[in-house]
């Protein structure tokens, strides 16, 4: 079964502005579950995340968009509802700490100037429920890419209830300088035509976009903090553009708005300057010196690997040239993730969704048990670090009574195959049971 409807007019979206947030809906709010809701879930399995075992069989009882109680059994109150998934196993919603909602497949740099931003609007809305869909509860959303700030109205709407869709940490537009990662830089200069960033070329101008960035909506700030990449040789490469006091600045001012900083980060010393910096993710993290890996450990900062980009950018390489070029790359990142395992870096799941489908982003999870994760290491990294990352810790990642019931059910033992995340039957979010 689908969701209960699809979409609701984008005309809902365009009254959503950030200058509204203080405003009554004036629309009813259908995805939201009814307080005094109680659902009690049965299951053959429950995966108990930070013990890093399976509980068999499994119950959880839900009250309103929370959990009340977990274990092999729960008291089933008169008249609440008893959901019975069968032969699945219960498992938290999974969470995407690195996506795009705003972008689709296609010419990425060519959606700016080909699409109006209603137009993307509509397509963030449709990418966000079928995301909802495949089992990811939250996201981050790491750039509108030239769509600014939005995508507070797809997390407003979400929020509200209007539309489904996971909860969102937004950011806006990514953060970079200019001529730099984003920038248009191959295209005619007296076109004017727009890049996919907000331009900061100093400490000043990082401040000033941050506080705008801050007063539109965002979570949250991204920074681009090198591009673009190349194999030269048999050694990756990606110049930096921050230097290490203005990532600090940055980290400083999103900290006094009670926020975070994640940055697009491939390669030294660009690693290495954000995890001075303390920066809440380093994303991509295809180089890392054993300096770097040791500050991001001992800080724990997560790195983000984006696997499943990489392996579709290579997939679709327009010529030989541009494939062996991709392939090479992607497989200097897996060499390099099997070090920074072994050096004891904190990982979180990310998949940079957006440029291939939304909704098959669980792939990710297979593609670092591939390379060197057990499962239950890829799902420990996913709901506690990614928790971590999006500022939820405590509220999402684990079924614990008081967190939010954000569940899903998968087929078989995710323990034993990951691959079972790619196959989710059943969703809830909130308490509100959007798939079954």
């Amino acid at each position: 079964m689908t969701v209960k409807s699809l979409v609701l007019p984008a005309l809902v979206l365009a009254l959503l502005s950030t200058t509204a947030l203080g405003q009554d809906a004036p629309y009813p709010a259908p995805y939201l579950a009814k307080p005094d809701h109680v659902v009690v879930l049965h299951a053959a399995r429950l995966l108990d995340v930070a013990g890093g075992k399976i509980v068999s069989p499994g119950e959880i009882l839900v009250q309103g968009d929370k959990i009340s109680a977990v274990g092999a059994s729960v008291q089933h109150p008169a008249g609440a509802e008893v959901i019975d998934l069968g032969n699945t196993t219960l498992i938290p919603g999974l969470i995407d700490a690195h996506v795009h909602l705003f972008l689709h497949p296609g010419a990425e740099d060519m959606q700016t100037v080909e699409e109006s931003v209603p137009q993307r609007v509509i397509y963030a809305q449709l990418a966000a429920r079928d995301d909802l869909m495949a089992g990811f509860t939250a996201e981050r959303d790491m750039g509108t890419e030239g769509a600014g700030s939005a995508s507070t109205a797809i997390r407003n709407s979400i929020n509200r209830g209007l539309i489904p869709g996971p909860r969102m940490r937004m950011s806006a537009n990514a953060i970079s300088i200019l001529g730099g990662h984003e920038d248009a830089n191959r295209f005619n200069p007296d076109a004017h035509v727009p890049g996919n960033a907000d331009y900061a070329n100093n400490t000043d101008e990082i401040i000033r976009v941050m506080r705008q960035q801050h007063k539109e909506g965002a979570d949250f700030f991204k920074l681009y903090e090198t591009g673009s990449d190349s194999m030269q040789g048999n050694e990756f490469h990606s110049p930096y553009q921050y230097t290490e006091a203005e990532l600090k600045t940055a980290v400083d001012e999103a900290a006094r708005l009670g926020t975070n900083v994640g940055v697009h980060d491939q390669a030294e010393p660009g690693t290495l300057y954000a995890a001075e910096a303390g920066v809440a993710s380093i994303d991509h993290a295809a180089q890392l010196s054993d300096k770097t890996m040791a500050l991001m450990k001992e800080k724990h900062i997560p790195a983000v690997p984006t696997f499943q980009v990489m392996e579709f950018f290579a997939g679709i390489a327009p010529n030989a040239a541009a494939a062996a070029r991709e392939h090479a790359m992607l497989d200097y990142k897996v060499r390099e993730f099997k070090r920074q395992l072994a050096a004891g870096v904190p990982f979180a799941v990310g998949s940079d969704v957006g440029p291939f489908a939304h909704g098959l982003q669980g792939r990710e999870f297979e593609l670092m048990a591939k390379y060197g994760m057990t499962p239950l290491q890829v799902l420990q990294s996913d709901y506690l670090n990614g928790a971590q990352i999006l500022r939820w810790q405590g509220q999402i990642g684990e079924l614990k009574p008081g967190y939010y019931a954000d569940i899903v059910a998968v087929p078989g033992n995710p323990l034993d195959d990951i691959t079972a995340v790619e196959h989710v039957s059943f969703v809830m979010k909130g308490g509100y049971v959007f798939k079954r």
